[in-house]
Formats: structure tokens, sequence, C-alpha cells
């Protein structure tokens, strides 16, 4: 088998030539398939020429947009892992772009049903590559986590044929909206063509997430109508804003699912290669995903496939980085996970992935999945355990405040493991899987009951409240109390050290009603409503991003300690003692930070003053010698009471 960068694979073209590759250790033979402009005639099936596992097939005369499609012949034997037929039409794993969506549809997974109808076919494209420049990424940036469609779609100054695609995001209403946050990187959830899971077509419902994918690097036409230049074009304009773009990648699983699902590329082309199997039961797919197959990152014609998708979108768009789905499987083989994985070794070593921004969701479903903080040094790292933690802290949980300080202080507990002086975290309150912001204190519960599961699908535990009602109510002083909750989270997660993550329209007051595993709702329910923004929770929202950038410390990474001038206090303005930390009930303290003011150009000291309880609370902080306190966002002058929950941040003024 090829190892990385010893075959091309996929479709090269010279001024007189294209090569058509594919990798199969199994196959008896491969065929490629040469379809009409409108790809639903096919004209040719022409046999591929076999070298080792390399089947290739070099012609004249291939015009840039032609449709093309592969079919594989061999033996078919489920129970031994064996799925070739070659009534089924396949994706190029090495597609770029496809001239339709995937649609699902029981033929896909029946022996001997011809499928060329059903299935997107390859278009043969040719792009110039970009020059790639350095990563736009600022340590204890704001990562602003965007679903194309939901976040595009109904935005009113957006020109009607642009909504819910890729060119969207670079209209000037959506980069003023980005500027105003002060985001530094946008992360882009999938934009890969995928296929809807089987069982939603019959609710009448549509995955609206896109973790479902065939190819990898083939983008999804009902989101990237344009290809690879609209991509790049977009990229190409949030950078000139200074926003760097970031692509949410699944290189776990596949939309071909299990033993009962699809056959569409990989399964087709050498199920035995591309995925995992029980040793004993070839014909058992491992599921460590919970999706219905592993893709086998361990095996190096997959590594191949990996490496050459990550190249693929920093050579042709000028991608910054990427964000990995259930990365653990990234690093497994049949031993379980490892840090040192050859995959995470050959991405570091790239001379064209070495600087970019790579970020792990550091868990999977597989035994020994979650592997926070055991990543390479290299890698980011979602932190959930900061998220509970601040989430339990302001739901009133008791012996709370010991974990949430560690949390804003950079979770020095996870990351200083393998001998870790500075943190890689990416903390968030909410992101895209669970509740959005103003749910998770609107919802005791999860109401997931659109989704046609009885409600049993998402976390049951989400460290969530309601203020006393659940759900929609009129009541204003439970909708005041949902507002100031929400306040405080975002207060706690700009006051973090870290890289931080919103989630687009937490930062406006959007509900998904309580649905907290709302993939399949490709509809309102997670649409953003551009015309129902709290303006006010945006208004504070972007200036606590401006504070942030304004305040040295928090583009800091290592971890807030007791040498580094970092205090923790009462609100007395004494220190913290073992028995405030080990209280039951501490709903006060004071986290005092050294930082260099880039307003008054000096150093100084920022206060960020929390109060949990429900009641304003006196405060006092320590003196100022040569100066006084002021309110870091506003300008105005101390006060005597930090409000009812509540995060504040008064600044040393000389």
């Amino acid at each position: 088998m090829p190892t990385p960068g010893s075959a091309r694979l996929g479709v090269t073209r010279t001024p007189d030539r294209t090569r058509f590759a594919v990798c199969s250790h199994n196959a008896a033979q491969i065929d490629l398939c040469l379809f009409d402009d409108a790809g639903t005639t096919e004209l040719q099936r022409l046999p591929m020429l076999r070298d080792g596992d390399v089947h290739s097939l070099t012609l004249a005369g291939i015009a840039v947009g032609t449709r093309y499609g592969l079919r594989a012949d061999g033996i078919y034997s489920p129970q031994h892992g064996l799925w070739f037929d070659p009534s089924k039409l396949l994706v190029d794993p090495y597609a770029v772009e496809l001239d339709r969506p995937f649609r699902h549809d029981p033929r896909l997974s029946i022996y001997g049903e011809e499928t060329a109808d059903l299935v997107p076919k390859a278009i043969v494209t040719d792009f110039r590559p970009v020059r790639p420049k350095p990563p736009l990424f600022s340590p204890g940036g704001l990562i602003y986590e965007i679903a194309v469609k939901p976040f595009t779609i109904l935005h009113p100054d957006i020109p009607e044929k642009k909504r819910g695609t890729v060119a969207a995001l670079a209209e000037p209403a959506v980069i003023e909206h980005l500027r105003r946050l002060g985001v530094s990187t946008v992360e882009l959830m999938p934009i890969v063509a995928w296929i809807d899971e089987r069982h939603l077509p019959p609710l009448g419902l549509h995955n609206g997430w896109g973790y479902n994918p065939i190819a990898p690097m083939a983008l999804d036409p009902r989101l990237v109508p344009g290809g690879v230049r609209e991509l790049r074009r977009t990229v190409e304009a949030l950078h000139k804003a200074g926003i760097g773009v970031v692509l949410d990648l699944v290189f776990n699983h596949s939309g071909e699912s299990d033993c009962h699902g699809t056959t569409l590329s990989m399964r087709g082309l050498d199920n035995l290669t591309y995925y995992r199997h029980v040793p004993e039961e070839p014909g058992e797919l491992i599921n460590d995903t919970g999706c219905g197959n592993t893709i086998a990152c361990d095996n190096p014609v997959v590594q191949v496939l990996i490496l050459d998708s990550l190249r693929h979108f920093v050579r042709a768009a000028g991608v910054d980085g990427f964000r990995f789905d259930l990365a653990s499987i990234l690093g497994r083989d049949m031993g379980g996970f490892h840090r040192d994985a050859a995959l995470f070794q050959a991405i570091a070593a790239d001379p064209l992935l070495g600087d970019r921004v790579l970020i792990a969701e550091p868990w999977d479903t597989g035994p020994g999945g979650y592997q926070l903080g055991n990543f390479p040094e290299a890698f980011l790292e979602w932190n959930d355990r900061a998220r509970d933690d601040i989430r339990r802290y302001w739901r009133g949980d008791r012996h709370a405040v010991g974990a949430f300080a560690t949390a804003l202080a950079g979770s020095s507990d996870t990351f200083s493991r393998w001998g870790g002086t500075s943190t890689r975290s990416v903390n968030f309150v909410a992101a895209h899987d669970g509740f959005t912001l103003l749910d998770l204190v609107s919802y005791a519960r999860k109401h997931n009951e659109a989704n046609g599961e009885g409600n049993r699908d998402g976390h049951d535990e989400n460290y969530s409240w309601n203020n006393g009602v659940e759900g929609p109510t009129e009541d204003p002083e439970v909708l005041a109390a949902r507002k100031h909750d929400a306040l405080a989270l975002i207060g706690s997660l700009f006051a973090s050290r870290g890289a931080i993550m919103l989630t687009a329209g937490d930062e406006c007051g959007r509900s998904q009603h309580g649905n907290n595993n709302a993939y399949a709702q490709d509809n309102n329910i997670t649409w953003l409503d551009w015309s129902r923004l709290d303006r006010q929770l945006i208004d504070r929202t972007a200036a606590l991003s401006a504070m942030r950038r304004r305040f040295r410390v928090f583009a800091g990474t290592t971890f807030f300690t007791g040498t580094d001038g970092v205090a923790w206090l009462r609100f007395d303005s004494l220190p913290m003692t073992v028995a405030d930390w080990e209280h039951p009930v501490t709903d006060n303290l004071v986290m005092m930070l050294p930082t260099e003011d880039g307003v008054q150009q000096l150093f100084t000291r920022l206060a960020v003053v929390i109060n949990r309880s429900h009641a304003p609370h006196p405060f006092q902080l320590p003196a100022s010698l040569d100066g006084e306190w002021r309110d870091a966002l506003t300008g105005a002058t101390i006060a005597a009471f930090a409000p009812a929950r509540s995060v504040s941040f008064f600044v040393e003024v000389f």
C-alpha cells in the first residue's frame, strides 16, 4: 500500500493528459465511468490499470467539468468485510467537487441495485493554488463557531441567492457583525458533502449539521455551489477583515454507516482498508464513534487521504486550520489512543500543515476514548470539563468554586500533563452540540421531541437550569433572571485563560426551544432569526470582547498561578483562604490579574468581580496608591455593590 506522498491519487491534470487514480488492495477490478454534462448518462466504462494497490488510467481529451465516477468489482461477502458490487457507482474519495448533493435511498444498500441515477458525479476541476500565509489566529482569541446555512439563511442584508451558502459569509453585513464581536477566527461546521442518516427521511427530517460525510474533500453543492473558488473567495474576504478561517472536518466515520448502511465510496472501493473491523470477525465494523463505522486512521492509505485532504484545503483556499470532530479516532489503533500516533507526527512534520491551527474534540465513544489533555502540544482542545464546571458554578451547585476558578485559570490540572506549562484549552459554555446559551438558562431538561426519537437522544445531564419556568414565558422577572445568567456565563468565558469559543447566535439570544441535539432540524429551530436579536446581549458581548483584546493578560497562555501576581480575593479584599475554597457555598470572589493595558500603555491591574448570589453584594478592592478603580467596560466609577448574578471588570486607572 502507498505511504504518505508515495502515490498521487485522485485527478491529476497536465496540458494534454488527465490521470485518474484510486487505491484498493482487495478489489479485483476498478472501472472509471465517464458521464455526460448532465451527469445522467454513462458514456464510457473504462477498466483502470493496476500497479500494486493503485488503480489508474490516463486519458487525453478530458475537459474541465467532466463528470465521472468509479465502479469496483470483486468478492461480495459482507461477513468477510468484502462489499464489492459493480452495480454501485462510487464517489472518488479524492473528489473535490460534486454535481449534486447526496440523498438517501434504500437502493444504496441493496446488492445488485444500480445506483448511478442516485449518486453524485465527481467533477474534474482545475484551479489556481493559493500561496498560504501564516494563520490568522491569536492566542486567547475569540473563535466563532458557524453552521453556514442556519447562520445566513434568514439574514435580510444578504442577497437571496447567496443565503445559506459559504459566499454569504463574505457579505459586508456578516463581516461587520463578526468585526463588531471581535472575532479572531470563524470555525465553519462541516461544509463537505454529507448524506442524511437513513432514519431521517421517513421522519421528514434532514441533517442540518453535516457531520455525516462521504468524501472528505468534496464540498457540498448545497452550501458551496461555487465549489473551491467560492470557498477561496470567502476566505480571502475574511482574511482581508483580519479574520481567520478554520474548517471543522470529520475523519472519524463516514455516512456509509453500519452493515445496513449505504455503499457510496470507501465501502465499495475497499471496506477492509478504509474502516476498522473486529479482528476475529472481519465482517463486524468497530463502532468507536457511535455512528456505525470507524475510519481506520492507523492505515497508511487512510493517512494519505487525510493528509492530502488537509493540504488540499490549504492549497486551494488558504484556510488557517482545522477542527477535528471526535479527534481521538485520529490517534487510535487496535491498542487504543496514542499521543504520538503516526498521523499526528505526519501533520506536525508537513511543510504545508505544520503551522496550521489544529483543534481537537478530544474524545470518542470507544474504550478509553476521553483524552482531554492528552493530545500533542500543537493541538488546542475543546474543554468540556471547563464548560461543565462553569455551568455548575452558575447553576448554584455546592462545592463548585474551586473547579470554577481552575477553569478560569487555564485548567492546569488538565494541561500540565506531559510537562505542559501552558494551557491548550478552548473554553466554551455552549456549542453546536447541546443547549444554546439562552436555553441553558431556560430549560432544566432537554426537549428533543421534534427529532422523532421519543426524546431519548441527546445528553440527559446538561448542568442547566430554567430560573423557575421551563421554557417560554412572559414573566418579566424570569426573563430578567435569564438575561443576568446569560451575561454571567459570557462574562466568565471572556475572563478565562485560553482560547474562547462562541457559537453563532449565542451572543444575541438564539433558542432551539430546548432541543439539545438539533442536528436533524434544518428549519426554524436552528435558523438564526436576524429580526429578533437581543441587542443588549450583543452590545455586552462586543464590549467584553473589546476589553479582552485591550488587556494583554488574556493573550497569554501560561497558567494563572500565585507566582505570576494573580491573586484570588474575597469581597473584603482579603485573600481567599482554604476554608473559603472548601466552603460548600462560596458565592463571590475576585480574580486579580496583573496586565498591560493597551489603552493606557502601561502595566496595571484588572479585577474580575464575580457575584453568584441572587442579590447585590458589597465588595471592596485593594487600595490604589496612585490611581483609582474604574469599570473596564464603561469607564464609570466603581460601585459599592456587585450586581446580583454578575461578572464585572474593573481596571486600575492612573
